[in-house]
């Protein structure tokens, strides 16, 4: 993969923008469908980057974060373990205690509707989390 010779004090949106286009293949049009579909099922994400050059997307906390890789588009969710998958998108990093991941190849789309009410249950479990940890200071005073 070609490092982007974009600098790191540019706004998050515009490197991943960067990063989508340098990818120039395949994985740059998955990672930016997913993109779309994050900001579709929720307009107030909001876009980082973390850890050297990757794609984060947070609402009270870390959704989801969207790797590229050689062969793959990876997109982790922090918390997936708790998140109900009816369609089961959920495909990579299943053994762990947090992290769920979708791996998306060449050539393969992910269920838009599905993915989206997937983004939208990772929001609703990091805003519940963070309402009874206020419930919780609350009832301590």
């Amino acid at each position: 993969m070609k490092k982007s010779d974009a600098s790191p004090s540019l706004p998050a949106s515009e490197l991943i923008s960067q990063r989508i286009v340098d990818l120039a293949d395949w994985r740059g049009e998955a990672l930016g469908r997913m993109r779309k579909l994050i900001k579709e099922a929720d307009p107030e994400v909001i876009e980082e980057w973390k850890w050297m050059g990757t794609p984060v997307w947070s609402h009270e906390g870390i959704l989801c974060t969207g790797e590229s890789y050689k062969d793959k588009v990876k997109l982790t969710f922090a918390k997936g373990a708790f998140l109900e998958d009816p369609a089961g998108l959920f495909n990579a990093s299943l053994d762990g205690n947090m992290r769920r991941a979708i791996d998306i190849h060449e050539g393969e789309k992910v269920d838009g509707p599905a993915f989206k009410a997937l983004v939208r249950e990772a929001i609703a479990h990091n805003t519940a989390g963070k309402a009874s940890k206020k419930s919780a200071k609350k009832a301590k005073t």
